[in-house]
C-alpha cells in the first residue's frame, strides 16, 4: 500500500519570495490601542514577521486587533488574552512584543516581557521614573534582550540629516539645541480622582490589570478612553509627552545618548517652556513649548528640534518635506548624508525594521535601553525641577540630584502589589 504524497506549501519552504517559518519573528502585542495600531500597521507588512496574539485589559481592543490581524492574514488564528501573566506564561513561542499601553505600564511590561525571554518594542515615554528606566536597562542587560523604544524620528531621514550635519561639523561648533515639548497640559499634574462609576465585568475591562503598578483608585470610564493624561499617577506631563521624542533626538545629536543633563534652571510658568538644561560637555538644551521662532529659525509642526552652531542652524519637525537651514545649499548633501549614515550604522530609515534586523543580528537598536533611560532621565529631572520650583544639579554617574534629598525621593514611585518587580 503506497502512502499518499505529502504536499508542502511553497511558503513553508521559503519559495516564491516567502520567508520560511524557521526564519520568521513571532510577534505578540500588549495594550495595542490607537497609537499601537499605527505601529502594528508598520510591522504587519514585514515579510519575516508573524503576529499571533494580543493581550489587553479591554475586550473591545482585544477584538479590534484580532480583526485587523485576521483580516491581514486571511484566517482566524490571532489569539486573545486578558491577563499579562497568563499571556507571558503560555506563549513561549513568541519572540517579541509590541507594547503600546498607556505610560504607566511601559517599563513594567517591558521588564516582565524581557524576563520571559521576549525582545521588546515599547512605545514612549518608556519609563515613569528614573528608577523604572534603570530597571529596564538592567533587565535588558541581564537577560540579553533586544529593546527598541518608540522614538521613531531617530529612524526618519529629515531628523537623521539634521543629526548628521551636527555630527560632521557642518554647523560649526554647536552650542545650543532646542527641544519641543507638548503645547497642552502642564508640568504639574492632577493628583485627584475622577468620580467613581460602576465597574464593568472583568472580561469587559479588567480594572486591576489596567491600573497595573499605579495606586488603586475607583473605576471611571474616562480613564480607559484616554482621559488618564494629565494625571500624576499615569502620565509624564507635557514635558514627557513630546520630550520623550525630542530629548532623545537632541541627546543623540550632541553625543549625549549615554548621559543626562547636569543642570536644570527653573522657569516660573506652568509648562517648563524656556527651561535651560546643560550637559557636562557644555551643550545647552532649551525646552520650547510652541512653534518656536527666533534668530536661528524656528519650527512648525510637532516634535520639533533646532540645532544652533557658530556657522549656522538647522530645524525640523513633523510634516517637513526637508529641514529648514540657515544655509539651504547644504540640502544638496541630503541624500548623501542619509545614505552614508545608513551604511555606517547598518540602520534603515524604518524604526520597526531596525528592531527586526537587530532581533536577528543581536546588535543594539538605534533607540536602545541606555539611550531611552538617559533621555528619559532628563525628562524626569526637568519635571522634578518644575515640581519643586528650584534650580537643580544632577550627577548622571551616580544618577542622583546633588545635595537635594527631596528631589532624590522623586526618582522612584511605589508600585502597587501584585504589580511589583
Amino acid at each position: 500500500m503506497m502512502a499518499a504524497p505529502v504536499l508542502i506549501p511553497a511558503s513553508a519552504l521559503g519559495r516564491d519570495g516567502a520567508v520560511p517559518p524557521s526564519e520568521r519573528i513571532v510577534l505578540g502585542g500588549l495594550g495595542v490601542g490607537s497609537r499601537g495600531t499605527g505601529v502594528l500597521n508598520w510591522m504587519l507588512p514585514e515579510p519575516d514577521v508573524q503576529f499571533v496574539a494580543i493581550c489587553d485589559a479591554k475586550k473591545a481592543q482585544r477584538e479590534a486587533i484580532k480583526r485587523l490581524v485576521d483580516t491581514k492574514y486571511g484566517n482566524t488564528d490571532c489569539k486573545m488574552y486578558r491577563d499579562i501573566r497568563e499571556f507571558l506564561a503560555l506563549r513561549t513561542d513568541i519572540d517579541a512584543l509590541l507594547i503600546a499601553t498607556g505610560d504607566r505600564w511601559h517599563a513594567m511590561a517591558a521588564t516582565l516581557a524581557m524576563r520571559a525571554g521576549k525582545d521588546v518594542y515599547s512605545e514612549k515615554p518608556s519609563s515613569m521614573t528614573i528608577a523604572e528606566g534603570q530597571m529596564v536597562v538592567e533587565t535588558a542587560r541581564r537577560y540579553g534582550r533586544i529593546y527598541q523604544t518608540g522614538t521613531q524620528r531617530l529612524s526618519e531621514a529629515n531628523f537623521t540629516f539634521a543629526n548628521e550635519l551636527l555630527r560632521l561639523g557642518k554647523l560649526g561648533q554647536v552650542h545650543t539645541v532646542r527641544a519641543h515639548i507638548a503645547p497642552w497640559d502642564a508640568a504639574e499634574m492632577r493628583t485627584d480622582w475622577l468620580p467613581a462609576e460602576p465597574e464593568p465585568s472583568k472580561d469587559e475591562v479588567d480594572w486591576d490589570q489596567w491600573l497595573g503598578p499605579c495606586p488603586w483608585r475607583p473605576y471611571n470610564s474616562a480613564y480607559v478612553r484616554g482621559g488618564w493624561r494629565g494625571h500624576y499617577d499615569f502620565h509624564t506631563s507635557c514635558i514627557g509627552e513630546w520630550g520623550a521624542h525630542t530629548f532623545a533626538q537632541c541627546q543623540v545629536a550632541i553625543g549625549a545618548a549615554d548621559t543626562s543633563a547636569v543642570e536644570y534652571q527653573y522657569v516660573a510658568n506652568e509648562s517648563g517652556d524656556g527651561m535651560v538644561t546643560r550637559f557636562a560637555n557644555g551643550m545647552r538644551m532649551i525646552l520650547n513649548r510652541g512653534g518656536w521662532q527666533g534668530t536661528a529659525g524656528g519650527w512648525h509642526g510637532s516634535c520639533g528640534v533646532c540645532y544652533e552652531g557658530t556657522e549656522g542652524w538647522v530645524s525640523v519637525a513633523d510634516g517637513y518635506s526637508k529641514p529648514d537651514l540657515s544655509n539651504p545649499a547644504l540640502l544638496g548633501e541630503f541624500s548623501t548624508l542619509v545614505r552614508n549614515y545608513m551604511a555606517r550604522t547598518q540602520r534603515p530609515m524604518s524604526h520597526v525594521r531596525n528592531l527586526f534586523d537587530c532581533i536577528k543580528s543581536r546588535r543594539l537598536t538605534v533607540a536602545n535601553p541606555v539611550m531611552m533611560h538617559r533621555s528619559m532621565s532628563t525628562v524626569h529631572a526637568a519635571n522634578i525641577c518644575m515640581w519643586l520650583k528650584r534650580d537643580m544639579k544632577f550627577d548622571p554617574v551616580k544618577e542622583e540630584f546633588i545635595n537635594d534629598p527631596e528631589a532624590n525621593r522623586l526618582r522612584s514611585r511605589a508600585m502597587r502589589a501584585p504589580w511589583t518587580i
